[in-house]
């Protein structure tokens, strides 16, 4: 319970920087079509720049993550941290009233936007659950904060998208900067960093294959030497210095495969990935003339179910995975949701 309690302002922070990026995203469908399609509820452009900017932000968090991720073992999480968190702020911050936006101002704040996503998108919510890992023990404990973590994000997704229904669209721009900021400064006073060791972190996945072969039977083999800023043979020796590690990423893989088309496809339905667009809205937007307000009860209407869902099904995992394989286990959220978009 001690342990829980240290990493209250930890869910402080991700709380309110998922506030804050939940904050504008039912808001900017509008703020686009008026930048780019004045007096029009039709935008071909708005759902290209869309597509566009999803698949940037997805290469770009393709190179960053494992970069954030190797510099915040050997600088500490908190340090890393503050890279993300910072940068969010700026589009938020050198944004104006959405009445005021030109397209040439959007077309700047799509740029910033773009640019910062690719080191923010995912960033903080894999460095929580790292400072996590550091500082509660394995076992039932740590699942049952990690499932308080995804908990946490869930319920920012629920007050961002009320905020936002009862926000005028000329303040929620303003608001989520103050929120971004408020965020930061707060991370920085009274989060407590990881004592880091001066040597390289050597993890129980980057051991050498001699030492995996007594927990897996694997043949005996040396694993390359991680280098700082880690390579993409870096990455391929990693994905074979483990096959438990290996079988995880290609699972993971494909069912982020399929979040990612659902997002692309539907209004977005948690706090795992913020985006600022979503070619959705912009049907909704052109068949029933969506506004802010409709686009933000849609949203709260998926983000209240998954909140009663992960907070129901976190006190089961962790009970589940102390007893339990936790391949099994995983495989229950993915086969609940493909379940649930089958009736959908």
């Amino acid at each position: 319970m001690e342990k829980m309690k240290s990493l209250r302002h930890l869910f402080v922070t991700v709380f309110l920087s998922h506030f804050a990026g939940i904050l504008v995203m039912p808001a900017i469908t509008d703020v686009t079509m008026s930048a780019l399609c004045p007096g029009q509820d039709e935008c071909s452009l708005a759902i290209f720049l869309s597509g566009f900017q999803q698949a940037l932000i997805g290469v770009g968090t393709l190179v960053m993550m494992p970069l954030i991720g190797n510099l915040s073992d050997i600088y500490g999480r908190k340090a890393l941290l503050t890279l993300p968190m910072t940068l969010s702020i700026i589009p938020l911050g050198r944004s104006s009233p959405p009445p005021y936006w030109t397209t040439d101002f959007f077309y700047a704040y799509y740029v910033l936007k773009t640019l910062t996503a690719m080191v923010c998108e995912g960033s903080i919510q894999c460095l929580a659950l790292a400072f996590v890992a550091d500082n509660i023990s394995s076992g039932p404990p740590r699942t049952s904060a990690f499932g308080i973590l995804s908990g946490v994000g869930y319920v920012a997704f629920v007050c961002g998208t009320l905020t936002s229904r009862f926000l005028s669209t000329d303040h929620t721009f303003q608001i989520a900067a103050v929120v971004s900021m408020i965020a930061a400064v707060y991370m920085r006073i009274f989060l407590q960093d990881t004592p880091r060791n001066s040597d390289d972190l050597e993890q129980p996945i980057l051991n050498t294959e001699e030492n995996s072969a007594q927990i897996e039977g694997e043949s005996s083999s040396e694993v390359q030497v991680f280098k700082k800023i880690p390579s993409l043979k870096d990455i391929i020796c990693l994905l074979k210095s483990s096959v438990t590690f290996s079988q995880a990423a290609f699972v993971a893989f494909f069912h982020s495969l399929a979040e990612g088309g659902l997002q692309a496809s539907a209004m977005p339905k948690s706090a795992d990935k913020i985006q600022s667009f979503t070619p959705m809205q912009y049907f909704f937007k052109a068949r029933f003339q969506f506004n802010k307000d409709q686009f933000a009860e849609l949203m709260l209407i998926g983000g209240i179910a998954g909140t009663i869902s992960q907070n129901l099904a976190a006190a089961f995992h962790a009970y589940a995975v102390a007893f339990s394989r936790r391949g099994e286990v995983a495989f229950h959220r993915p086969l609940r949701r493909s379940f649930k978009y089958a009736i959908e």
